[in-house]
């Protein structure tokens, strides 16, 4: 399985992190997004088995992977999803890989399959659109949650100073109304934990389509419902995803997008 590659990959290279001071590390968006040697090795072991595998498919990295390819798939790869979680050793990261439809416009059209690897449990979620969701070869389901307010929902933040400043507001409405919020620092296990049951719901602005493709699959073939990247440009950095249980995905909906 290709993200057992990555996942692989990305253990193996902690190496290059023990004994570095976090300050020393490389940065991204901001001074506090972090990446690592980790990231970019993970993002090439994944680029290089797909060019053998798939070598006319498209490809997008987080880490900068960017194949045009002739075909009408895209391969969205996320090497580490909660790469200072891994920095810090706190067990919630990632290795996630999906493969989606390309429009003719370029815009994204339905996720096909995807795979979540959870490398601090070594849990490995999976889905094929259709086909059902599962965790480990076991099927998951959503759990049956009956009202927003019995809802423990799992959220995520911009490592941007003025987009953290908007999502708190977001923040605040949603505390008001659920039971209780959760932040862990992946968002692709945050879908994969809506599809398990772990927690109700998810929602998050600005991430990329490579952070959720795999996730929001997993987290809709367990029963969820998401809105998902269709029709959306597969660079955008602007847009706000959420998967939730059935029963209240219209009251988070509302409560997120006021």
């Amino acid at each position: 399985m290709l993200a057992l590659i990555g996942a692989d990959t990305a253990q193996q290279a902690r190496h290059h992190i023990a004994g570095v001071a976090v300050d020393e590390l490389q940065t991204k968006s901001s001074t506090v997004d972090l990446v690592t040697a980790a990231d970019h090795e993970t993002e090439r072991a994944l680029v290089e088995a797909l060019s053998l595998l798939r070598p006319d498919d498209a490809i997008i990295g987080e880490e900068g992977a960017n194949s045009v390819g002739v075909t009408s798939l895209v391969w969205l790869i996320d090497p580490i999803d909660g790469t200072t979680n891994y920095v810090y050793d706190f067990p919630a990261w990632t290795t996630s890989v999906a493969v989606a439809e390309r429009n003719p416009d370029g815009t994204m059209g339905p996720t096909l399959a995807g795979c979540v690897v959870d490398c601090a449990h070594g849990d490995v979620y999976l889905a094929g659109l259709g086909l059902g969701a599962t965790c480990n070869g076991q099927t998951i389901k959503v759990r049956s949650t009956p009202s927003i307010e019995t809802a423990l929902v799992a959220t995520g933040f911009a490592y941007v100073r003025n987009r953290r400043a908007q999502q708190v507001a977001t923040v605040a409405r949603v505390l008001a109304e659920v039971r209780d919020i959760r932040r862990a620092g992946s968002a692709a296990l945050d879908c994969c934990w809506v599809g398990a049951g772990v927690v109700d719901a998810y929602y998050e602005n600005h991430v990329r389509v490579w952070d959720v493709a795999a996730g929001l699959l997993i987290a809709a073939e367990a029963g969820a419902t998401v809105n998902d990247w269709c029709g959306v440009d597969p660079h955008a950095d602007d847009h706000l995803v959420w998967a939730a249980s059935p029963a209240i995905a219209q009251p988070l909906s509302a409560i997120i997008q006021l």
